[in-house]
């Protein structure tokens, strides 16, 4: 049997350049497990509904299993010149049991049959990822603990602003990637619609029953018009652009991590298994890994932007532009996933430098906008308050001091209404512990937020 695609109308062969430009089993071979599993369950329809035998159903099973054993051992020998893995996998089939592999494409297309093999590798990719995400939750969590009553510098505009429980901080990452997980679930749900059956474009007049390929596949449902389903590839868009976000985040943690490891911040340390070293500074510990993630994050935004623009101008319905969507799913999948199998045992095994931290915490007024607010508790409007806490800032600065080192005479001559209890709110710890609003970093508040987490996390294992 030659190793042409079929294709009975042509009556010349395909050009070589037009082969090795066409083909995508190089890339595509990864769905090959998929498309036994999709193959075997379109082959017990087609028994169930009458077009094969039950003998002739056996042949396909036995023989596609075989061949998905010898694939995963990587004995099987893909053929370029086959174009894809449906094809490679098909022919192979037909070569060795006869006619009855040549009726197991009836009632299907190479359309549908790949977009199915598509969104049941994407919905596996999706369960692996989010087990990444959660345990890179657990490593931030795991991490509130180590560091329970450190308080740390927050920043806005790369400015100290005001001091936050580090706690707080780690849990603040846990909700990001909560969001990242919900986006996963919610991007599974459109994922797990099978299109197999509608067939190139318009479905079949075979009589099949989709529903029982779907139930065998796990899917939720069908897709529900035969156009939509050859036509679109929103579902593996939608999955790119949750890896993206993921990818954003994990980046926007890498770069204040690679911050805090300078000498001018020093409010951590890596574990040396995740730094490199200079080939001409010995005193150097890169931190390679943050910086590799955050470099790589760039790919997979570039994967989203590509895909966008493969399928912006598509008509209706199949078009074989739509080849090129999966490198750049594969990639930003195999990207991501590689960033988070690295991302957490770095917060896991990371030091925070608490007598460095300590030392300049009280840089910065970071106390400011809680001395403002215990103005305005007093009745002092917050324009107002914010005009004379900056004015009693610009004192201190003066005078090199902290706001908590200037005497009751400077506060009083800001407003009559102060006295001595000021100094209640003044000072990091101070100015934590007085933090009321949901959400806040007050302590009590981050405690309650550490047990959810725990609880949460345990419930998931």
């Amino acid at each position: 049997m030659s190793d042409k695609p079929w294709g009975g109308a042509f009556e010349q062969p395909t050009d070589q350049l037009l082969e090795q430009f066409s083909e995508s089993v190089s890339f595509d071979h990864r769905l090959s497990a998929y498309d036994v599993r999709g193959s075997i369950a379109h082959a017990r329809m087609l028994a169930a509904v009458g077009v094969l035998t039950e003998s002739e159903r056996d042949e396909i099973v036995t023989g596609l299993s075989d061949i998905a054993a010898e694939i995963a051992a990587g004995k099987f020998e893909f053929r370029a010149a086959l174009e894809d893995v449906h094809m490679n996998i098909e022919r192979t089939l037909v070569e060795r049991i006869g006619d009855a592999g040549r009726k197991l494409h009836t009632g299907r297309s190479r359309n549908d049959q790949v977009s199915t093999d598509f969104r049941l590798w994407i919905r596996d990719q999706i369960d692996h990822i989010d087990a990444l995400l959660a345990n890179l939750q657990r490593a931030f969590v795991h991490r509130t603990s180590l560091d329970e009553s450190v308080i740390v510098p927050g920043y806005t505009h790369l400015q100290r602003a005001q001091p936050v429980l580090a706690a707080h901080y780690w849990l603040a990452y846990c909700e990001k990637l909560k969001r990242d997980r919900q986006r996963l679930t919610d991007c599974r749900r459109r994922v797990n619609q099978l299109p197999l059956g509608t067939a190139a474009m318009a479905g079949t007049t075979i009589p099949i029953d989709r529903q029982m390929v779907a139930d065998e596949l796990g899917f939720e449902g069908v897709v529900a018009n035969s156009l939509d389903s050859s036509s679109d590839r929103d579902f593996a868009l939608e999955f790119a652009y949750v890896l993206t976000q993921i990818a954003l985040h994990l980046s926007g943690w890498a770069e204040e991590w690679i911050l805090w490891c300078t000498t001018e911040f020093n409010f951590l340390k890596l574990p040396d298994a995740f730094c490199t070293g200079s080939s001409i500074m010995p005193q150097k510990k890169n931190p390679d890994g943050l910086e590799l993630i955050r470099g790589k994050t760039a790919r997979v935004v570039g994967n989203l932007q590509s895909l966008i623009t493969l399928t912006k101008g598509l008509p209706m319905a199949y078009n074989r532009d739509l080849q090129e969507d999966k490198e750049r799913v594969f990639d930003s999948a195999d990207t991501v996933a590689a960033c988070l199998e690295l991302a957490a045992p770095m917060v896991a095994g990371a030091e925070l430098q608490c007598e460095s931290i300590s030392s300049g915490i009280d840089s910065g007024y970071l106390d400011a906008t809680t001395l403002m607010e215990y103005l305005i508790s007093v009745g002092v409007p917050q324009r107002t308050a914010h005009e004379l806490i900056g004015n009693l800032v610009a004192t201190a600065m003066k005078k090199d001091c902290r706001l908590a080192d200037l005497p009751i005479e400077e506060f009083q001559a800001a407003h009559a209404s102060l006295d001595e209890s000021v100094y209640e709110v003044l000072g990091v710890d101070r100015a934590v512990a007085a933090f009321r609003s949901t959400a806040s970093t007050n302590p009590q508040m981050v405690a309650e937020q550490v047990e959810l987490w725990k609880k949460k996390l345990q419930a998931e294992n």
